[in-house]
């Protein structure tokens, strides 16, 4: 993966996959010994291979080049790609193919997960500028039916929602491992009996309920579904005759079936269902969402001088809330102000079979989103085009970088393989491992037979590992449809482990059995080992 540099506007949100990623997988090989060859992983495709001049340049051409060079090199199965600059479109287009083997366009409906978000708070916002709605009013003041356990959720106010400050979080209501609603008034129900992870205002938590409530928000104040509402006021006004916001992923085209990769390769899987309204259940086309950006560029005007809000509206949207410190966060947004540039304004969204990004960069008026069929984890490939793209409108020569797990993938598989071997040849020497362990202390064998333990501890608690490192909770089988490779092999060594101590207990028994019967014991004993066996145990 090309590293990230100081000058790169390219960020990561945590939730969604974040910069910080790498030290999580880091943090998972110290527990589960992957050791520093995965997080320490860059790696680039074809280094030097440059798909633009020294002259290189955001337009369709160059653009063109390097999407289509990066999905040769990378295998990646299908992406769509828009770019505007100012109140113009640059150049839309789809590369490769869908899971159901159509080519996809420039008018491929696509899911854009948690880019869904933006538009949830620009439709709050509308309410805002309409006077029906005061940012900083308690939220149960328009929602009475949003009610948690713990008393501190009347003071959750709606720019907390917006900006994730509200004190909600995944430790609190890990929402992707519960029964999912199918109706934002059961996904606002279904927090009843969630606490508070810390004071509303405090601290900034990404979580996917904080939109549900919002979206929930803008039907009861505006009196009509959520859906309804965000076509009639934001898709209709900007031309985005081909976008909606349905409640689920099984709603989504082909259901949100994408592809995974694994092993350096990518197969076709199914999205389970998901609940996503108002915080991941956008679909659109590039043609569509380069509207989008167009208008988030423009101060709230389109593409044809449509004004949908205000430009402070739309400034507010870009900023993070100055009450709390410890977050970028603004409202559907993240601003990245890292480097000695200009901040850039971004975001990405991840379903288990798809990946996004969309970034703005306000100096230069220019947006860029991409959508690509691969999923969360192994995938990130949507934000590798993105930093290539940006790279361009610095008139900079990208370099088609491949994501980590094209790498990391086969450092698993040889930890894999060497897992397998060590359980074969544990349980062949299962024999001599009891004769030297019944010589020894019960305390001394208990802490020797412990590493054999953690594998499997590493298997049953992976899914909370990676869910505590990247602030979001999920199940094991959503681990292994993220990134198959990392739970092959912890399941193998597990297995493994499952297997020596199997051995070992069944020679054990063994070994007991003749000792008691005065024989010659199973696992070869001599004369003299027994004595002191005998003398060890008498």
């Amino acid at each position: 993966m090309k590293p990230f540099t100081s000058r790169s506007p390219v960020r990561r949100p945590p939730g969604a996959l974040p910069a910080a990623f790498r030290t999580a997988v880091g943090a998972v090989a110290a527990v589960v010994a992957l050791a520093a060859a995965v997080t320490a992983v860059t790696v680039t495709v074809a280094p030097g291979t440059s798909v633009a001049s020294s002259t290189a340049s955001l337009d369709p051409a160059s653009i063109d080049r390097f999407v289509r060079d990066y999905v040769a090199q990378t295998r990646l199965p299908g992406a769509v790609v828009a770019v505007t600059r100012g109140d113009r479109v640059v150049h839309t287009a789809g590369y490769g193919r869908t899971a159901s083997g159509r080519p996809m366009t420039e008018r491929t409906r696509v899911p854009v997960a948690s880019l869904s978000k933006a538009m949830t708070a620009l439709a709050v916002m509308q309410l805002v500028e309409a006077g029906e709605v005061a940012l900083d009013r308690p939220v149960r003041h328009y929602l009475p039916e949003f009610t948690l356990a713990d008393r501190r959720a009347g003071e959750i106010t709606v720019r907390q929602l917006l900006t994730q400050t509200s004190g909600m979080a995944d430790s609190a209501h890990p929402d992707l491992t519960l029964a999912q609603p199918r109706t934002l008034e059961q996904a606002v129900a279904a927090m009843r009996g969630a606490p508070l992870a810390t004071d509303p205002g405090r601290r900034h938590r990404y979580h996917n309920p904080n939109y549900f409530v919002a979206a929930r928000l803008v039907e009861v104040v505006s009196g009509r579904p959520f859906a309804e509402q965000l076509s009639a006021e934001v898709f209709e006004p900007l031309g985005m005759e081909r976008t909606a916001s349905v409640d689920s992923t099984t709603e989504m085209p082909d259901r949100a079936r994408g592809y995974v990769r694994a092993y350096g390769t990518t197969f076709s899987r199914p999205q389970p269902r998901w609940f996503a309204t108002g915080s991941h259940g956008v679909v659109t086309t590039a043609e569509d969402f380069a509207q989008w950006l167009i208008t988030q560029n423009n101060a709230g005007v389109s593409a044809d001088g449509r004004r949908i809000a205000t430009a402070r509206t739309v400034a507010l949207t870009h900023t993070p809330p100055a009450a709390t410190k410890d977050t970028d966060y603004a409202m559907g947004w993240w601003v990245n102000r890292e480097g000695d540039g200009p901040p850039a304004v971004q975001h990405t969204g991840q379903l288990l079979t798809h990946n996004s990004m969309a970034t703005l960069l306000p100096e230069q008026g220019i947006g860029i989103a991409v959508v690509t069929n691969t999923g969360m984890i192994a995938g990130d490939d949507a934000p590798q085009i993105v930093e290539g793209l940006v790279d361009l409108a610095r008139g900079e020569e990208p370099e088609v970088s491949a994501p980590f797990s094209m790498t990391a993938d086969w450092v698993l598989a040889a930890f894999t393989l060497l897992a397998a071997g060590l359980g074969v040849r544990g349980v062949v020497r299962a024999g001599p491992w009891v004769r030297r362990a019944v010589r020894r202390r019960w305390w001394v064998v208990a802490l020797r037979l412990l590493p054999q333990a953690l594998p499997i501890l590493s298997l049953t608690q992976l899914a909370a590992l990676m869910g505590l490192l990247m602030n979001r909770s999920g199940t094991l089988t959503q681990v292994a449809h993220a990134w198959p490779a990392l739970v092959v092999w912890a399941a193998v060594g597990a297995l493994a482990s499952g297997a020596v101590l199997a051995a070992r207990a069944v020679a054990f028994v063994r070994h007991r059995r003749h000792v008691r019967r005065g024989a010659p014991d199973a696992v070869g004993a001599s004369g003299a080992a027994r004595g002191a066996v005998n003398t060890a145990t008498s």
